[in-house]
C-alpha cells in the first residue's frame, strides 16, 4: 500500500494535481494502516453489546457440517477475529480482508480461539474471491462488511459461488433505519462524515433487499436493534441465507 501511494503521489507531483489531494492520499495511506488497531479496539465493545444476539445468530452452525462433522467456514473481512469465539469446536476458518494490515490483530484472536483451526489469511475484497475455489465452504459469515463494500450485489454472488449447495451464508448488519424515524434523518445527514471516519461505512443501505434478490434457496432474515449501540448504527438485520 505504502509504494502504491508512494507511485502515485510521484505521478500527481509531474501534473497539475493540486496539494491537497497529494496531502490526501497520503493520509488515507496512514488511516489505512491506523484502522485496523481502532476497528481491533472497537471490537471488544461491541461484542460485549451484541454477545447474545452473536450467540443466537451462530448456535446452529453445526447444521451444515459434513458428514463427518468437519466444517469450511470462510469468513468476508474477518478484521481482527471478533467472531472467532462463536465458531464450534474444529471448524476450520479460512480469513479474508482486503486490509493487510489487520494480520496482526488477527494473528491474536487466533491465539485466543485455539479451538479452531485457520487456513492462511487471504488480502482479498468480497467483491472478487476468485481465489476461493467454486463450491469449496460450508459457511460464509459476514458480519458488519455489507455496510462497506463497493458492490453489495457482487459480494453476495461471490458468496452463493464458493458455498456448496445446502450450505449458507451468516449475516449480521446494520442497515438504514425506517423513513418515520429521528435515527433515518441523522443516518442521511451524517453519513459523509461517518463514512469518512469510518472507513468507508455508509449508514444508509437497505441491505435486506440485497439479500431477497440474490438468489438463494432460503432466507431466514429479521429485523431489530442491537442494544447500547451507537443510533448511527442501531438498526440491524440478522439471519442466514440457504443456498
Amino acid at each position: 500500500m505504502a509504494i502504491c501511494n508512494l507511485i502515485l503521489i510521484n505521478t500527481m507531483k509531474t501534473s497539475n494535481t493540486p496539494l491537497y489531494l497529494l496531502q490526501f492520499v497520503g493520509l488515507r495511506g496512514m488511516y489505512k494502516r491506523v484502522f485496523p488497531f481502532l476497528a481491533y479496539n472497537v471490537t471488544f465493545s461491541y461484542n460485549d453489546k451484541t454477545h447474545k444476539l452473536k450467540r443466537e445468530l451462530f448456535r446452529n452452525l453445526g447444521r451444515f457440517a459434513n458428514a463427518d462433522g468437519t466444517l469450511r467456514l470462510l469468513e468476508i473481512g474477518c478484521g481482527s477475529g471478533a467472531n472467532f469465539g462463536f465458531y464450534p469446536y474444529g471448524c476450520t476458518v479460512i480469513c479474508t480482508d482486503p486490509n493487510p494490515h489487520m494480520e496482526p490483530y488477527l494473528r491474536i484472536s487466533m491465539e485466543a480461539n485455539k479451538h479452531l483451526t485457520y487456513d492462511e489469511m487471504l488480502v482479498l475484497s468480497g467483491e472478487d474471491m476468485r481465489e476461493v475455489e467454486d463450491e469449496s465452504v460450508d459457511v460464509v459469515v459476514c458480519t458488519l462488511v455489507l455496510c462497506s463494500v463497493n458492490n453489495v450485489e457482487r459480494v453476495l454472488q461471490e458468496a452463493r459461488r464458493i458455498l456448496r449447495n445446502g450450505g449458507a451464508l451468516y449475516f449480521l448488519e446494520h442497515v438504514v433505519s425506517d423513513p418515520s424515524t429521528w435515527t433515518y434523518f441523522c443516518q442521511y445527514v451524517f453519513e459523509p462524515l461517518w463514512c469518512l471516519l469510518g472507513d468507508g461505512c455508509m449508514v444508509t443501505r437497505a441491505t435486506w433487499k440485497d439479500l431477497e434478490a440474490a438468489g438463494f434457496a432460503e432466507l431466514h432474515l429479521k429485523h431489530i436493534e442491537a442494544p447500547e449501540v451507537s443510533l448511527m448504527i442501531r438498526p440491524h438485520i440478522m439471519g442466514y441465507s440457504i443456498k
